[in-house]
């Protein structure tokens, strides 16, 4: 009898280590512990030197072609001739445009002009209305169009303006990401979007990301989004905080109402410094100063202090990345945070911020249609 049951469990182990080894890995996964691992995935890039992202097809702009023909006028093809893309005023310019099955992996450029009037779209399988829709600025995390560095997973912001997705953006058909320049001058971008053609499994599911702004808040509510419908996870938050009043400002609960929740919500934070991972104000006790932060999950990265003359307001900048607890949904969702801060005798201060948020998650598709973006005037920071 033992020496039946060792056959079969032995059986049993190489079954399960012969399909292991015959199972293909995709490489859309990647991490420490399995960056070991060969793939059949091909790795591309594009940038404007390869726009296309072929292979053998990068850094072929010729001298009269290229932005910086000039400057490399005695070296020739091939030596830093086309680095960048000029966007004209009012017009969209498509950075990429992928045909086939694969994930975005890591976005990085550096815009000029005005961050906040840059607009970046990302489209999925040829889809008519963009899955991504947010001001450039905000997406990475620098929503007051000031420079922060910002140190964390799937986004960093480096010096001197060097903006960094991580993002893991799956397609199964075609990917398309353009950038409108909604400002009144030209502006240039360089950029490098790299991605993986591969096999997309079929729970994948489509990255989002949704701009808002409330300036000021309506009934001391600000909506980070609504109208969310299919199923999927939220993954993180991005918040532009102005505040218009003295004093601790960070009273106001995050709120997830998901999957048919009306009055009360699923999920009720404590106040707005504890969903973003601080307490106690964000206040360092020693110095009596807020102390900015910036990890791998959530982070206070900016703090803009009034300097008595144009910068008046006190402004911050926070985000919390949902990547060890995603927050999943099976039919719909909306996020809320409440705008609260401290009045006299020991009273809640109903306020009226300037809060402008971006919101982060995946879902099946098709998406429920965004709201339109706000124009020039109400996206502009004054």
């Amino acid at each position: 009898m033992r020496s039946k049951i060792t056959i079969l469990v032995l059986g049993f182990l190489c079954l399960h280590f012969v399909g292991n080894a015959q199972e293909k890995f995709n490489a859309l996964e990647v991490n420490m512990g399995n960056l070991y691992r060969l793939s059949n995935a091909k790795t591309r890039s594009i940038s404007p030197e390869n726009p296309t992202g072929e292979p053998g097809k990068g850094g072929m702009a010729t001298l009269e072609e290229g932005v910086h023909g000039h400057q490399a006028r005695e070296l020739g093809v091939g030596w830093k001739v086309n680095p960048f893309a000029w966007i004209e005023a009012g017009e969209t310019h498509t950075l990429a445009e992928i045909e086939g099955s694969g994930a975005i992996q890591h976005i990085w450029m550096t815009p000029t002009g005005d961050w906040r009037f840059t607009i970046l779209r990302i489209y999925y399988d040829d889809e008519k209305e963009p899955s991504v829709e947010v001001p450039v600025g905000d997406f990475f995390g620098m929503g007051w169009g000031e420079y922060a560095h910002l140190n964390s997973l799937p986004i960093q912001v480096n010096p001197g303006s060097s903006f960094n997705s991580f993002w893991v953006m799956p397609f199964r058909r075609k990917c398309k990401i353009t950038m409108e320049n909604m400002g009144a001058e030209r502006m240039n971008v360089f950029y490098q979007i790299t991605y993986t053609e591969t096999e997309v499994p079929e729970e994948a599911a489509y990255f989002h990301a949704q701009f808002r702004r409330s300036n000021p808040t309506d009934g001391s509510l600000h909506t980070l989004v609504d109208g969310i419908k299919g199923k999927g996870h939220f993954v993180g938050t991005y918040m532009a905080w102005q505040v218009n009043n003295k004093g601790w400002w960070g009273e106001g609960e995050v709120k997830f109402y998901m999957d048919g929740d009306k009055e009360f919500p699923t999920i009720a934070g404590t106040g707005t410094e504890d969903y973003f991972l601080g307490s106690y104000n964000f206040e360092n006790k020693k110095t009596k100063q807020y102390e900015e932060y910036s990890t791998a999950y959530a982070g206070m990265h900016q703090v803009i202090r009034p300097d008595g003359v144009y910068d008046s307001q006190q402004r911050f900048g926070m985000y919390r990345w949902h990547i060890q607890d995603p927050i999943r949904f099976e039919e719909d969702l909306k996020v809320t945070v409440q705008d609260l801060g401290w009045r006299s005798d020991h009273r809640y201060l109903p306020q009226k911020s300037d809060i402008s948020s971006v919101v982060y998650w995946y879902q099946t598709e098709p998406h429920a249609p965004f709201p339109k973006l706000p124009s020039k005037n109400d996206l502009e920071v004054n």
